[in-house]
């Protein structure tokens, strides 16, 4: 079994309107295989509670718009740390880049079909390290001017 078209449908909108609005590392996996409750995840994160939440804002309005699509679930509101919205076809997790970290949802789903996304998805991939390093490097800095 693999994903359907309509969650195709729902995670190319749903990653682009994360890439919209600068999601790091947007990646989908077809589970369908392996969990009967969904077709696919759809992974973005981003560095502070605030974008995560906008992220999120952003994925729901898009796929509600284009789509007429409206999670049956939204988790994690209160502390931003990681959202998650269940389309029923789909299910997107939006992580603080710490949890997506600890977390490591690549990890258990690395057995499973990468999904393709839209290139501005793509070009996400390995922002979350780039945004580490420069924050690593503006705290050096930061340091070196005491």
């Amino acid at each position: 079994m693999t994903a359907t078209d309509r969650s195709i449908e729902l995670i190319n909108v749903a990653a682009q309107a994360a890439a919209d609005k600068l999601a790091h590392d947007i990646i989908a996996y077809d589970v369908s295989d392996v969990l009967a409750i969904t077709d696919a995840f759809v992974l973005a994160s981003a560095p502070n509670d605030r974008q995560v939440k906008s992220i999120v804002d952003e994925i729901e309005e898009q796929l509600n718009k284009q789509l007429g699509a409206k999670p049956v679930r939204r988790e994690g509101d209160r502390e931003a740390r990681w959202i998650l919205l269940d389309y029923v076809d789909i299910v997107v997790h939006v992580q603080h880049s710490e949890e997506r970290v600890f977390y490591a949802l690549e990890r258990l789903w690395k057995d499973c079909p990468e999904l393709d996304l839209p290139a501005d998805a793509k070009a996400t991939r390995g922002k979350g390290a780039e945004h580490a390093e420069q924050q690593e490097a503006d705290a050096d800095s930061a340091g070196d001017l005491r």
